[in-house]
């Protein structure tokens, strides 16, 4: 059921792309929003809004966000952007962009002309939270650095604007293009699925590598197919139908309390070793060699061990990069010292990458 709230813009905080963060004032108390401005026009101080505010009311995994719906104060709200594709579809929020595979796209005659990906590294992860160690590990471990694409799907939020980390590594030189897929928009080239938007990672984007996961918001209900993430499965038959080469990022943690999502979580189990049909690389961080036999034991009890190779890699290049540059690790509230495989698996996943690179000789080391 969606909750809405009448509210008053008290201050615009920050600006982050498409996204602007407000303190809003509903009833005399005061709470955080987000208002995107590709949806509802510009927001100022003091303009009365509607509020989405179901997620704050459920306890959501949003931040504690409101979501502005309109801007009361100013209900009309710009011009048609070039494009016929619709997004958000049958939604009050449906808009067109310019996808890249319809006709007055200047890219369409790229990707009717693609042939192959060429055995491009594709790294697939689960969460949005894997992105960052991905890509930072890729760019610490080659020079010159490699182009990385984002590919986001649209099986957790549909803003890529939400996202901190994306604007945050976009700027700091970590990711060099964004590509948002089916519902999911804001990218700065837009896709209609994730074979075409795989293409025009390579033929638009001119990727070296991509990194394909969900936006923030993943969802799982503890059921052995009942969770977002399960796409990994799917985008690696993708990547090998395409020709890529398929990397997948492990789910590790020692520190969730769940025990489904202790070591080798399940939804990794389930994604590769029961959707996935086709081949892909499943890369393991060194760690304490207690843990590490641990999560060989649960991959020797699933499909995996027959379906996909398995490799074990250095993952602390990204972490170390992304230290550097003071960029703070967080995955569902705990940091890289709270739950330090985690995000290790995510950046050996990205030295993994580097290194098929390295060997294809498409750049130096």
């Amino acid at each position: 059921m969606l909750t809405r709230s009448r509210g008053r813009v008290v201050s615009v905080d920050a600006t982050r792309g498409d996204a602007l963060e407000l303190t809003v004032d509903i009833g005399g108390e005061q709470g955080k929003a987000i208002a995107y401005v590709s949806l509802v026009g510009s927001v100022s101080a003091e303009d009365e809004v509607l509020l989405n505010t179901t997620a704050v009311k459920k306890g959501l995994g949003t931040g504690g966000y409101h979501f502005v719906i309109a801007n009361l104060s100013s209900p009309e709200n710009g011009e048609d952007d070039a494009g016929h594709i619709v997004k958000a579809r049958y939604t009050p929020v449906q808009h067109s962009v310019l996808s890249v595979e319809e006709e007055d796209s200047p890219e369409r005659t790229s990707i009717n002309e693609f042939q192959s990906l060429d055995g491009m590294p594709v790294i697939i992860g689960q969460l949005h939270s894997q992105l960052a160690p991905a890509a930072a590990a890729v760019k610490r471990l080659l020079r010159p650095p490699a182009r990385i694409a984002y590919v986001m799907t649209d099986s957790a939020a549909l803003p890529l604007a939400f996202s901190r980390n994306v604007y945050e590594l976009r700027n700091k030189g970590l990711l060099d293009a964004t590509i948002t897929i089916g519902q999911a928009f804001g990218g700065e080239i837009e896709a209609v699925n994730i074979y075409t938007g795989l293409i025009a990672a390579k033929q638009v984007a001119g990727a070296d590598v991509v990194v394909v996961c969900p936006g923030p918001g993943n969802v799982g209900t503890g059921t052995t197919y009942g969770f977002s993430s399960i796409e990994q499965g799917e985008i690696v038959n993708a990547v090998n139908i395409l020709g890529g080469t398929a990397i997948a990022i492990a789910r590790i943690s020692f520190a969730d309390p769940r025990p489904r999502h202790q070591g080798l979580s399940h939804h990794t189990l389930t994604a590769l070793g029961r959707v996935a049909l086709t081949k892909c690389t499943l890369v393991l961080p060194m760690m304490d060699q207690m843990r590490l036999l641990t999560i060989q034991e649960q991959i020797a009890h699933s499909a995996i061990t027959y379906k996909h190779k398995i490799r074990i890699i250095d993952g602390r290049p990204g972490i170390v990069e992304l230290q550097e540059r003071g960029f703070r690790l967080s995955s569902m509230g705990r940091s890289f010292d709270e739950d330090p495989e985690f995000f290790l698996a995510a950046s050996a996943a990205g030295a993994l990458a580097a290194e098929i690179l390295r060997k294809q000789g498409e750049l130096q080391f």
